[in-house]
């Protein structure tokens, strides 16, 4: 089988959800193998849930400076370990640092690069959602090794039945020049409501807009979305008035979701919020206006106040899961 090259991403917890989704794609491409990059042990730590969700090989390139600096040092050994093994595809998770990377690497290597990818064929043939979730399109890359960037929730991750007991790897050399080096990490800084999933990988996000008509009444969400074991989400419109952080805006200029569940409240939706979540697998959008365009997307909505429906929902998921 042709080999798939999957560069991955990890949190403290281990791979990241999407890494298992381009692990699973992978796999119904050829044969995957993960790309590690980072600090020294990074591999051995992710090593038994590459195996599991499918990796045939894993390539490893540990050095500091991957860490200390920002993404030029990780294209520079993505793009000659691409040179090297010439690979049927290269995939890459959606993130901002794997678009960068992707956008570097097909500048470097004069190659065609396909961005927020839903799904691809055997046959090379991709398919994309665009101009603002208004469009499906399919295409493929026809100069050069295709560089894929894939978006967050479009897979649904498994593991794979026949995964390798002992997963081999090979050590990547690190090989840098000082233009690599011109742009140095003085510190990380990840905000994250305690107890809650990455909004991009939790299986159910509740988002409030701008009908909730204050950052008063997101209490009320981020207790919702605790109780359903969720993460809280927001619109553009909300965060630009100082409801919500803008870190959580979901959207065209946001973050991109596909959670199971989608809950909207006091969401119009506007075509760029809808761009960011409308490939939610259940859509639930509760606002007063019944002409709200979230309607047209949603799988169940209701039309009501916010201010009444949202306590009774609090209080009836509490009164059953007591009883």
């Amino acid at each position: 089988m042709v080999d798939v090259l999957v560069v991955v991403e990890a949190n403290q917890g281990g791979l990241k959800k999407t890494s298992l989704e381009l692990l699973t794609l992978a796999r119904r491409l050829g044969s995957p193998v993960a790309v590690v990059l980072g600090a020294a042990g990074l591999a051995d730590r992710l090593a038994p849930q590459l195996a599991e969700y499918g990796a045939r090989l894993v390539l490893v390139a540990e050095h500091p400076d991957l860490e200390e600096y920002l993404v030029a040092p990780k294209a520079t050994v993505l793009a000659q370990v691409i040179r090297d093994r010439q690979p049927a595809a290269v995939l890459l998770p959606g993130s901002q640092e794997g678009r960068e990377l992707a956008g570097r690497l097909a500048v470097r290597l004069d190659n065609g690069l396909l961005v927020d990818v839903d799904s691809v064929d055997p046959d090379g043939i991709a398919t994309q959602v665009v101009l603002a979730g208004s469009t499906t399109v399919r295409s493929r890359v026809t100069r050069g090794i295709p560089l894929v960037t894939v978006r967050a929730g479009a897979v649904d991750p498994g593991p794979d039945s026949q995964g390798v007991a002992q997963l081999p790897r090979e050590e990547v050399p690190v090989v840098l020049a000082d233009t690599d080096r011109l742009a140095r990490v003085t510190e990380r800084h990840v905000e994250q409501r305690a107890g809650r999933p990455d909004l991009g990988e939790a299986d159910v996000v509740v988002a409030g807009g701008r009908g909730l008509a204050g950052p008063e009444k997101f209490a009320l969400v981020e207790e919702l979305a605790d109780l359903l074991g969720g993460a809280v989400g927001t619109t553009r419109a909300a965060a630009d008035a100082g409801y919500y952080p803008h870190q959580y805006q979901i959207g065209q200029t946001g973050r991109n979701v596909s959670p199971r569940l989608y809950l909207a409240l006091g969401i119009s939706g506007a075509i760029q919020h809808r761009a960011g979540m409308q490939t939610s697998g259940t859509i639930v959008a509760v606002n007063k206006d019944p002409e709200a365009p979230i309607f047209e997307l949603a799988d169940f909505g209701v039309v009501g106040d916010l201010a009444t429906l949202l306590p009774q929902v609090i209080e009836e998921i509490r009164r059953r899961r007591s009883g």
